[in-house]
């Protein structure tokens, strides 16, 4: 009889034992850390290891900048055409001066002038110059010819050339006296004011447009 007794005994605290473990591997389960399958702790914080909120995971890019071995964009300098090109000249990059270059015996008057380039540095000039010739009846805004534009570089130290032709005032009367030349070089909004050249006075018009007229650059020579 004792023995069954003590039998009895050894069995109720296998059972115990058994039964206390497996409430212990319940409560495990429902109080361990989250599993990585949801990335995220109580209360909504990122899980411990994970990426910051909106920041890039760990070892990617920055999100802002360049890669390690990139190298970041310059921007052309301004006035520049593009990598290796010229700027386009300036009116402070040139000397700019004008001359009668008349040819007897053609039908209008010449004024030739010269743009020289005295950047230390080659320049760009394409287009017409802004021509305005100052008189006594007012300022006269000169006309495009229509040429071609060829747009030419012009070396340190070099010229390029524009022609005014206006026709002579052989009416014998005194018609409208030149008292100067104002020049802006293409795309410029600042001008020189030189002493006219030429012929003294322009002959008196009906009004309906201005007798004088421009070429492009580089459509007179030195010579013309």
């Amino acid at each position: 009889m004792r023995v069954r007794k003590l039998a009895f005994a050894a069995l109720a605290v296998t059972a115990a034992l058994s039964l206390t473990a497996c409430q212990d591997d319940g409560a495990g389960t429902a109080q361990g850390a989250p599993t990585a399958s949801t990335g995220t702790a109580p209360g909504g914080l990122p899980a411990s290891g994970g990426p910051a909120s909106g920041g890039p995971a760990s070892g990617g890019p920055a999100s802002a900048g360049p890669g390690k071995g990139s190298t970041a964009s310059t921007a052309a300098p301004a006035g520049s055409t593009g990598p290796g090109k010229p700027a386009r000249c300036r009116t402070a990059d040139l000397t700019i001066t004008a001359a009668d270059r008349t040819i007897s015996g053609d039908p209008d008057n010449t004024v030739v002038v010269e743009l020289k380039n005295h950047s230390g540095k080659d320049c760009t000039l394409a287009g017409y110059a802004g021509v305005d010739l100052k008189t006594s009846a007012g300022t006269l805004s000169a006309k495009r010819s229509g040429e071609p534009v060829v747009t030419g570089v012009v070396k340190n130290g070099k010229s390029t050339y524009f022609g005014i032709s206006y026709p002579a005032n052989t009416s014998g009367g005194s018609g409208v006296r030149i008292t100067g030349l104002v020049v802006t070089p293409p795309d410029e909004t600042h001008p020189v004011t030189l002493p006219w050249p030429g012929s003294g006075s322009l002959p008196v018009t009906d009004g309906s447009g201005s007798p004088v007229k421009i070429g492009p650059m580089g459509s007179a020579g030195q010579g013309e």
